[in-house]
C-alpha cells in the first residue's frame, strides 16, 4: 500500500511496514536454548534485556475472564503450595485485578509500607515461571519503570504494570486470562523513589516523551508495529498532560499510531487517532488517507469516499488513494446492487 508523498519527518509509511512485518512473520523464534538462572545475589546494575518474540502475543482485554481466573488460581495455588490446613484462608484483598483486564495478581506474601514503584524507580525483582520466548531474564535482576527495551515485549508490560501495583517485599503470582501454563511468580525486593507524571517538569515530560516516540519508530520499522503502538501511546500519555494546545508532536504521534492501529486490525482506534491529527490539522493528508481505509475496513463506505477523495483533490497522483477508492466503488455497487435485489424481493 503506497502512502501519499512527501511524508513529513517522524511519521511511518504504512505500506513499507507492512511489508516488513510479514516478512518478519515468518521468521522463526531463536532456536538457540535458554538455561534458567539460579537464584543468586541481585546485580548492581541494570540488566540490558535483549527482544525476543512472545508466544504468548495475544492477551484477552476482556475484564469479565479475570474473575473466573482467580477463582482458578486460588486452587492452583493450593495444589503447588500443600494441604489448604497448611495454608492461611485467602481473602478476596489478595486478589487484584489490572484495571485493562489484562492479568490477575494474587498476592502470596504482602508487602510493607504504603509506598509503590513510580515511574524511575528502579526494581530489584526476582522473577520465575516465564514462558519460553518472553526475552526476559528469570532470577534476580533489576528493572526500571519507564526505561529500556524490555518493557517492549508482551510479558515486560505487564510485568511493568504489576510492579506498579506492589509494595516492597510482596510477592505475587500474575496470571493471564486464557493462558493455561503456570502462573508467573514475582517478588519485589526494593525499590528506588520514583516520581508520578505530573511531578514532572514539562521539559522532563517532554524529552521522555521524545524517546517513546524514537523507540516507537525504530520498532515500527522492524516490523512491530504492537510494540511501537506502546511507544506512541505511553508518549501521548506524557504530552496530554502538558497545558494546551501542547507540543506539535502530538499530532505526528496520533498518526503514526493510526498507523499502527491500522496494521494491528484496529480500524476503530484508528479512526479516533486520525480525528486527533485532523482536529489539530484539517488538511492532514496522511490522516485523511488513513481515516479513508479505517472507514473502509468498519463499512462506513460513504465516509471513506469522503477522506479519499480529499486526498486526491489536494495530491491527483496520489496512487495509493486512487487504489483505496477504486476499491471503495466496487464494495458501493455491491452494496446498492444487494439492497436494490433485497427491495425488488420485498416488493416485487
Amino acid at each position: 500500500m503506497e502512502m501519499p508523498p512527501d511524508q513529513p519527518k517522524g511519521e511511518e509509511d504504512t505500506s513499507q511496514a507492512q511489508q516488513q512485518w510479514k516478512k518478519n512473520s515468518q521468521k522463526n523464534l531463536d532456536s538457540t536454548s535458554q538455561i534458567r538462572q539460579q537464584p543468586r545475589d541481585p546485580p548492581t546494575e541494570i540488566l540490558e534485556l535483549g527482544e525476543c518474540p512472545d508466544p504468548i502475543s495475544q492477551i484477552l482485554e476482556n475484564p469479565q475472564g479475570t474473575e473466573k481466573l482467580a477463582a482458578e488460581l486460588e486452587g492452583d495455588f493450593d495444589k503447588s503450595h500443600g494441604s489448604a490446613s497448611d495454608l492461611q484462608p485467602l481473602q478476596a484483598s489478595n486478589f487484584w485485578h489490572c484495571p485493562d483486564g489484562s492479568f490477575v495478581k494474587k498476592i502470596v506474601t504482602s508487602g510493607r509500607g504504603l509506598d509503590k514503584p513510580k515511574l524511575g524507580s528502579r526494581c530489584r525483582v526476582l522473577v520465575w515461571g516465564l514462558p519460553f520466548g518472553s526475552g526476559l531474564p528469570e532470577g534476580w535482576t533489576e528493572l526500571t519503570l519507564g526505561i529500556g527495551p524490555w518493557r517492549e515485549e508482551t510479558w515486560g508490560e505487564l510485568l511493568e504494570k504489576c510492579l506498579e501495583s506492589m509494595r516492597k517485599g510482596e510477592e505475587a503470582e500474575l496470571q493471564l486470562p486464557g493462558h493455561s501454563g503456570p502462573p508467573v511468580r514475582l517478588t519485589l525486593a526494593s525499590f528506588t523513589q520514583g516520581r508520578d507524571s505530573w511531578e514532572l517538569e514539562a521539559s522532563e515530560k517532554e524529552a521522555l516523551a521524545r524517546e517513546e516516540h524514537a523507540q516507537g519508530t525504530e520498532l515500527f520499522r522492524a516490523g512491530n508495529p504492537k510494540g511501537a503502538a506502546r511507544c506512541y501511546g505511553r508518549a501521548l500519555r506524557l504530552l496530554l498532560t502538558l497545558p494546551p494546545p501542547g507540543p506539535p508532536e502530538r499530532t505526528t504521534l496520533h498518526a503514526n499510531l493510526a498507523a499502527c492501529q491500522l496494521l494491528l486490525g484496529q480500524p476503530q482506534l484508528a479512526v479516533q487517532s486520525c480525528d486527533r491529527v485532523l482536529e489539530r490539522e484539517p488538511g492532514h493528508l496522511k490522516a485523511l488517507y488513513r481515516r479513508g481505509v479505517a472507514q473502509a475496513a468498519l463499512g462506513n463506505l460513504e465516509k471513506a469516499t469522503d477522506d479519499l477523495k480529499k486526498v486526491l483533490a489536494v495530491d491527483t497522483k496520489n496512487r495509493a488513494a486512487q487504489e483505496e477508492l477504486g476499491k471503495v466503488v466496487i464494495q458501493r455497487k455491491k452494496q446498492d446492487a444487494g439492497l436494490a435485489q433485497g427491495l425488488r424481493k420485498m416488493f416485487g
